[in-house]
């Protein structure tokens, strides 16, 4: 079939769906483009939410992955504010939320994740929040700059959960003067991503800056006065004010959509299984960002990856699969934050459990600086690497993780000898 004659369908408004539709157009395919997005807001960057747009350092504008006149001009057919509802993979037609019908001759899902929600009483009250959507930022930055009212500005801004959501939105409550305090069931921050040995770097971080934690415990309950946040219960019997909640507790896929069609999923709450092109169990039918899961490099099985970086490469790497082209997606898994004046890097896996040993470039007890790099290690073999305020090493620490080779420790350890010289060829 001509590509003239061709209809490619993407089901989701954000970074993955958005740089979808411009690797199509970039790769001169000339057919029909269509993107379904179920906010009414243009495809948008979700880092800016819990860092320079939370804190009024970032316009409205900034956060768009194009100028909304950009789709028109490229030929890419909008259906903002309306949810694809189902997939009839026989007939080939995605139906929306108002009836209609788009068909498709392939069909990509980017349709994201979203927030988990606290399962405990008091989460009608206003006053708690999630952050996953631009809305969602609107309504907080008004709770950070004083849209609660005078009389709160003692309480602190309530955090549940201490992972990279959690601790970016403390870093920018306590810039802009709100008391925190983070509520984290785990011993530490970011435990379930980093184990206790880099964790405990931020949990410094954090406490020199004010943020008072609570480990070990989780949210009970939410208590309320004239139907606005008062304070917490946590489950080891604290009670806690709160001139806010943040259900900062991790996201899940939205599979749904993938589900209700009969797409193998990767697992329970783990995205929809894709191969290394990106392909679903329907020839057809391709996933990509938060909610696909692919086997990545130094990881066993199926994996998401909810970072901005997977869906920025992802989205792409996904639509050239749609035209037919050969793609093996085995990207190591990246993320970066800025909390304070701590910038930092993490590529690879290694939760705990996966690795043996960590190893430091630098003293993460120099708070004067702050300056090292972490590697987790198992075996020898580097699973991931963290650098914190040291820049232009990403590439260097992903070849470690891809080389897959033991390395000298000692060497590892040595801020003289170049990274790029343990990876080997």
């Amino acid at each position: 079939m001509d590509g003239a004659n061709r209809t490619f369908l993407i089901i989701g408004g954000g970074l993955a769906g958005a740089k979808a539709a411009q690797t199509l157009r970039e790769e001169n395919f000339t057919g029909r483009v269509i993107l379904v997005g179920d906010e009414h807001e243009h495809p948008y960057e979700r880092p800016p939410l819990s860092k320079d747009y939370l804190l009024g350092r970032a316009e409205r504008g900034s956060v768009y992955v194009h100028e909304p006149a950009w789709y028109a001009h490229h030929r890419i057919e909008l259906h903002l504010g309306q949810p694809a509802v189902s997939i009839d993979r026989a007939a080939r037609e995605v139906r929306l939320g108002d009836g209609a019908r788009l068909p498709y001759d392939a069909l990509l899902l980017a349709t994201g994740a979203e927030p988990r929600r606290l399962g405990i009483p008091g989460t009608d009250l206003a006053g708690v929040h999630h952050l996953r959507r631009l809305a969602h930022a609107d309504h907080l930055r008004g709770v950070l700059t004083g849209g609660v009212g005078p009389d709160r500005d003692g309480d602190p801004l309530v955090i549940a959960g201490a992972g990279w959501i959690g601790l970016e939105v403390a870093a920018a409550a306590r810039t802009l003067g709100v008391p925190v305090t983070v509520v984290e069931p785990a011993p530490g921050p970011l435990h379930h991503v980093l184990g206790p040995e880099a964790g405990e770097v931020f949990t410094a971080l954090h406490r020199e800056h004010g943020v008072t934690f609570h480990f070990g415990t989780r949210l009970r309950a939410i208590h309320g006065r004239d139907g606005m946040v008062a304070e917490v219960l946590t489950e080891d019997g604290r009670r806690l004010p709160a001139r806010a909640v943040l259900a900062a507790i991790g996201a899940k896929p939205r599979t749904s959509l993938a589900a209700a069609a009969g797409l193998e999923l990767a697992g329970e709450g783990d995205g929809i299984a894709v191969d290394a092109s990106l392909r679903t169990s329907d020839p057809r039918i391709f996933a990509a960002g938060d909610a696909a899961a692919v086997a990545l490099p130094g990881a066993p099985g199926h994996r998401r990856v909810e970072h901005w970086a997977n869906a920025l490469n992802s989205g792409p790497a996904a639509a050239r699969a749609m035209l037919g082209q050969k793609v093996t997606y085995d990207r190591v898994p990246y993320f970066f934050s800025d909390q304070y004046d701590a910038g930092l890097e993490y590529s690879g896996w290694a939760p705990p459990g996966t690795y043996d040993r960590v190893v430091w470039r630098g003293s993460p007890q120099d708070v004067a600086k702050r300056e090292f790099i972490a590697f987790w290690l198992a075996g020898g073999r580097v699973l991931a690497g963290l650098n914190m305020n040291v820049w232009d090493v990403t590439g260097p620490i992903q070849a470690l993780i891809r080389s897959g080779r033991p390395v000298d420790e000692k060497a590892l350890a040595d801020p003289e000898v170049p990274l790029a010289s343990l990876a080997g060829d």
